[in-house]
Formats: structure tokens, sequence, C-alpha cells
């Protein structure tokens, strides 16, 4: 198998039912389709009227058995493919390390039909990735994912990639590596089974999500125009469920400038940075009992040494926000702080910015990606999340949107980070469904 190709063309495994390479719609029913490992059962119900089978499924047949069979012989492909990704460190901000990923990635997704271009980014290359599809004269299906991850480099010496009891544990597993290699060998199973999507297909990996895509986020946008529905390669939640709504998110740098004097000769000469600072800190903590307001505050940094009256402070403030009105109100707030002491100085500035994407009471994408998970076997639902990515800026413009379409795992971030193994299958054969069954209207005007 090349190094770059997730799905072998395998002799024996073609999926029951059909020939490999001949076109499911020129295949006959097969009837119920085998029932894979499920995902766990949703608790919540966002759209309670979904129908028993996908529109597009009859004018497939047997696309969801070939599907299922052929998933399940990809599954430890995949498998692998993570892991090898996962070896590759790609911390953000790290850019020859997320440059050699990228090239990874372009020579993998290349394998499987796509054109692959670079974008040059200032922290590291960002890739824009096109499948072409049956319908071409259709708007294009817009795909978003990231390769940057939260780990420094060196984590895996002493955290390597490691499988037990079906859980595949290391840096970056849950996010997103798998979410990429599932998408890679969803693409992947298509090609094998003689089948492209059905319309165009574009594919936006950014080097900078995780700390708010402050340059990728104008290479989403670009492909926003025109896309009849968006999906995110995060993970799911926890228990499978996608993710229908995510609060929207800004970084914040609080800088404080005084002035340094000898902190035992010339004390009262010297304006402390650090004290106007801790200050600050408490003053804007009640932005956190604002409504639909979260406020952390992750990092600090000031003064030089303890025998120096400190000339420089910062903090950077991380908010999370529920709804439009409680973002604006929080950022006109911070924007407008003094400095408390005479001879400092205060200044806010933004370092990234994603809008909150709010619930809608209707949701016709989640019902087809329902409906398509039932013909597969599967039980699926969504439900809102409390984390903000780049399918914000999606939702937020009210596109049909819908994201956790990555592994099923726990504890992004964490290091007990992992992705559940059982669970490759059903995601890859709903991805793959995903991308070869025509959408339904999902707006009057898509």
């Amino acid at each position: 198998m090349s190094p770059h190709t997730v799905l072998p063309a395998e002799p024996g495994t073609a999926p029951a039912g059909a020939a490999a390479g001949q076109p499911a719609a020129d295949r006959a029913a097969d009837g119920e389709p085998a029932n894979t490992a499920a995902a766990p059962a949703p608790t919540r119900t966002a759209d309670p009227a979904a129908p028993a089978a996908a529109p597009g499924l009859p004018a497939l047949p047997g696309l969801p058995q070939a599907l299922t069979t052929r998933a399940r012989t990809l599954a430890g492909a995949v498998r692998r493919r993570c892991t090898a990704l996962a070896a590759l460190e790609s911390p953000s901000g790290d850019a020859p390390r997320l440059d050699a990923l990228a090239e990874e990635l372009s020579a993998g997704f290349r394998a499987t039909g796509a054109r692959a271009r670079r974008e040059k980014g200032p922290a590291g290359d960002h890739l824009v990735l096109e499948w072409p599809g049956r319908e071409e004269s259709l708007p294009h299906l817009l795909v978003v994912g990231h390769h940057d991850t939260v780990w420094p480099a060196g984590t895996l010496a002493d955290w390597p990639v490691e499988e037990e009891d079906g859980r595949l544990s290391g840096p970056g597993v849950l996010d997103m590596k798998a979410g990429l290699a599932l998408l890679e060998g969803a693409f992947a199973l298509l090609a094998d089974l003689g089948q492209r999507p059905h319309r165009t297909v574009r594919l936006v990996v950014v080097s900078d999500e995780e700390v708010g895509s402050p340059d990728g986020r104008r290479l989403v946008e670009r492909q926003l125009p025109g896309a009849a529905a968006v999906l995110g390669l995060e993970p799911s939640h926890p228990d499978g469920r996608l993710k229908t709504a995510r609060r929207g998110s800004t970084r914040v740098l609080l800088s404080v400038t005084g002035r340094e004097a000898h902190a035992g000769n010339n004390a009262a000469e010297g304006v402390s940075a650090v004290d106007e600072l801790v200050d600050q800190l408490v003053a804007v903590r009640g932005l956190g009992r604002m409504p639909g307001t979260e406020l952390n505050t992750g990092r600090i940094t000031g003064g030089t040494r303890a025998n120096v009256i400190a000339g420089r402070a910062e903090a950077e403030l991380g908010l999370r926000f529920a709804t439009a009105e409680a973002q604006r109100r929080a950022l006109d707030t911070l924007s407008h702080l003094t400095a408390l002491r005479p001879g400092a100085k205060v200044r806010t500035e933004v370092l990234s910015s994603r809008p909150a994407w709010p619930e809608r009471p209707v949701n016709p994408l989640l019902r087809h990606v329902r409906s398509l998970a039932a013909a597969l076997g599967e039980q699926l639902d969504g439900a809102p999340a409390g984390g903000a990515g780049d399918t914000n800026l999606a939702g937020a413009r009210g596109l049909p949107t819908l994201d956790g379409l990555g592994a099923v795992g726990r504890g992004p971030h964490a290091r007990h980070e992992h992705v559940l193994v059982d669970q490759f299958a059903p995601r890859i054969a709903l991805l793959a469904a995903l991308l070869a069954v025509p959408l339904p209207r999902l707006r009057d005007r898509a």
C-alpha cells in the first residue's frame, strides 16, 4: 500500500452484491443493510421529524450495504493512517512541522482524486482541496478541518500513540487527526466502489484553528458563498451526537504599560504594570457573570525581576458567548478599560474571534444525516456544543451546518484524549454516504 493511500485495492474484499468499480446505481438492492457497530444511543432529539430512509438512497440501490461492508474492511487502514498522522506532531505556530503534515495530507487526499493546493500562512501552510462531483452544476459541499494541535513538540516522547482496550490515545488523535483520516477513508471508499461525490466537494484544512484561525478564517470564508451545506470534522459529542450549534469565542490580549524603577531605592517613581494588571483582571472577572458570557484568564506574563517595578504585563483572555449580543456587550466593555493608576496605560487587542452559531428550531441537514445513518443501521442525533470552531463562521450566517463528523471519543486537549476504534467504520460509512447521496432541499435558496 502506498504510504499516502488509506484504502488499498484489496482482492477479494468487494462489498457483497457489488462488483469493484461498478457504479452503485447499476446494482440491485441488497435488502436491509448490515448492522455495524452502532454509535451510542442518543439522549437528545433536536429535530423529531426524521424520515425512515434518506431521500437519495432509492436512486443508489445497494449503496448502504456496500458502504457498511467496505467501511468495516477499511477501519484498520484508517486506524493506521490516524496513527501515522498523529506521529507527525503539529503544534500551532510550528510552521515547519505543520508544513510537513500539510504535505503528507495533500498526498493522501490526492490519492483519492482530489486537486490540492497549499495556501501560505504566517504560522504554517493551509490546504484547499477539491473533488469533482457527478453533478458539477450544483452548489458545492464545503468541509472544514484543521491540522494543528494544542500539544507542544516532544509530547510523543512520554505519550506515544497507543491502542488499548479499543481506545487509540495520543496527542491530537481526537482533535483532529482521526477526523482527517476518516474523511480520507470515505473518499477512498467511494473511489473503490466506482463512485464519485454527488456534487463538488471542497475541503479547507487550516493550520491555526486551535488559536482561533486568525489567518485561516479568510480561507474558510472565501468558500462559504454558494455552499449548499458546511460540514465540520471536529470530534463528536462523547456519546456520538453531532454538533448543531456552537458558542462564539474571542481571544483578547490585555496589555499594561507601567514605569520601571528600583523596587527598594526608588519605588515611588515606578508604576507597577503587574499590580495594574491584577486589578484590571479583578474588575473584568465580572464579565463572566453577565448572561451568556464565560471568561477564562489563560495566560499571564509580566515584570523582569523581584527588585524591579514591573514596566510591562499582559494577560490573554478567552471569552465564550451564547449570543451575538453577549459578545458585542463584553467586547465593548473590554475596549473601554481605563487605567486605575496615574502613569499606567491599558490596551486591549482582539487576537481572534468567531461569532456565535445559534441552534435552529428546525434542522433539515441534521434530519438528512439522521436518515442516512438509519439506512446504514446506525442511530445518530445532534445537540449544541460549548466549544467554538470554524463551522461557527458558516452557522452564524445561517448556512446549513453540522459539526462533529470526526471521530467519537473523549478528552480533547487533555492527557486522556482518545478515540473509540469501533466507531471508525460507522463514521467512514456515514461520511461516504453524505458525499455520495444527493442533498435534499435545505433552505429556500440552496
